[in-house]
């Protein structure tokens, strides 16, 4: 019996356009920026921010030596943004739906503070929830966030699964988790962790509805 969903955040709840995303850094100035941007887990000073060993300041500096000029917090943030392509009203109303029907939602996301800053505003769902047109938080459609650079590990490192699973004392068999990233997907199963995979941008709810009928039955 499933207990707990569990959700990536960017290319399930969110919809990520990555060529938007590289095609932003390289307007400040960051050479190859592509090279510099992975589609799932980052690395260099983009994944030293995503896993917390990094505050924004630190990553702004970095980021102007890429690029060779002196950036601004407000720069960096329109870059990230990039990925932010799209978040499709679909995902409110079920995220809402579910946790009428019992279930425990949780968020589990390599992201960063930049990222953040918008998800965890009003205008994430500004338009898209009809109980509250005005928009609100991500946090506010979930029981529990758990994000990368707070937790100090990124996926898939076993290390960030284990610390939502002891946190919020849930087991691993009571549980299904969606993320568009095979490596992710591949650590929760070892786990034990019930899995589904949807593309990103995929309107995944019928999938998920029939993958809880069968794991419930």
């Amino acid at each position: 019996m499933i207990k707990n969903i569990i959700f990536d955040f960017g290319g399930v709840i969110m919809t990520l356009d990555h060529p938007r995303a590289i095609a932003r850094f390289s307007a400040l100035g960051l050479c190859e920026a592509e090279k510099h941007l992975d589609a799932y887990t980052q690395g260099g000073i983009f994944g030293e921010i995503e896993q917390g060993t990094i505050d924004t300041e630190t990553f702004r500096r970095e980021l102007s030596q890429l690029c060779g000029r002196q950036l601004t917090h407000d720069e960096c943030l329109w870059a990230w943004l990039g990925y932010a392509k799209e978040v499709p009203a679909r995902n409110i109303s079920i995220l809402k739906e579910l946790r009428q029907q019992g279930y425990r939602l949780i968020m589990l996301s390599n992201t960063n503070p930049y990222m953040m800053s918008w998800a965890m505003s009003s205008s994430f769902s500004q338009g898209l929830d009809n109980d509250a047109p005005e928009g609100m938080p991500a946090s506010h459609y979930f029981d529990a966030v758990y994000r990368s650079y707070e937790v100090g590990a990124m996926k898939p490192d076993i290390r960030f699964y284990q610390h939502v699973l002891q946190h919020e004392n849930i087991i691993p068999e009571e549980s299904l988790f969606l993320d568009d990233g095979p490596r992710n997907i591949e650590a929760a199963s070892r786990l034990g962790i019930h899995t589904l995979q949807p593309e990103n941008g995929e309107n995944w709810i019928e999938r998920l509805m029939q993958e809880l009928r069968k794991l419930n039955a």
